[in-house]
């Protein structure tokens, strides 16, 4: 019989003032802004990085980290290559769910929504915004597919700059933006005892409605 490893005991007590429905703004794209300039101006680590949780058309779920890189009323947006499972998902099921955690405040916020794609001309700008390392990269990986062995993807990368020497490599039509658009969200802070707060919004057709759930 394999040997367990046994985690039970690695835990750690949460601490902080806990929150009310009253602490809260009303809209929600207005607390997660809060929260989140809180997290950036604490210099916390990867602040905009989120768990993106997706499912294909057979429900087999799939989660990865990426980096939020803009969001508005309409929605939380990230990019990347769309031959890639999380691509790939997304053209099957296009339900995904989001989380941001930010272990300094004890906080979490999860997002659940539908996502769609943005426009070329929002893929464009942001990928010309990147670092000219970070295109070159973009440009010669079909994201997900198997290759040989790492000095082949290398390879390819001296090759588009050769190609590019001024940095002006275009950007793949598979590399695209991805624009989540909320039905719910859940603002998590951690309490002592695990007793941990949960505040959800939910839409109404004037405007967001908040309540309570048990932890």
């Amino acid at each position: 019989m394999a040997k367990q490893n046994d985690l039970r005991n690695v835990r750690r007590d949460y601490e902080s003032m806990g929150i009310t429905k009253s602490d809260l703004a009303e809209d929600p794209f207005a607390q997660f802004d809060a929260w989140l300039k809180e997290a950036i101006d604490a210099d916390v680590f990867d602040a905009t990085a989120m768990t993106l949780a997706t499912a294909d058309s057979g429900g087999v779920p799939s989660a990865r980290v990426v980096l939020l890189k803009h969001f508005d009323e309409n929605g939380f947006c990230w990019y990347t290559d769309s031959r890639s499972q999380k691509g790939t998902d997304l053209a099957q099921n296009p339900s995904a769910a989001l989380l941001f955690y930010w272990r300094e405040f004890s906080r979490q916020i999860r997002i659940v929504g539908e996502v769609s794609p943005l426009s070329p001309t929002a893929a464009d700008e942001y990928f010309y915004q990147r670092p000219e390392g970070s295109r070159f990269s973009a440009a010669s990986s079909h994201q997900t597919s198997e290759i040989d062995n790492r000095a082949a993807l290398e390879t390819r990368v001296k090759e588009l700059m050769t190609q590019y020497p001024d940095g002006s490599v275009p950007r793949p039509d598979a590399w695209i933006g991805y624009c989540l658009k909320p039905r719910e969200f859940e603002f998590w802070q951690g309490k002592s005892n695990r007793l941990h707060d949960r505040i959800i919004y939910l839409p109404t057709e004037r405007a967001w409605r908040k309540t309570r759930r048990s932890p």
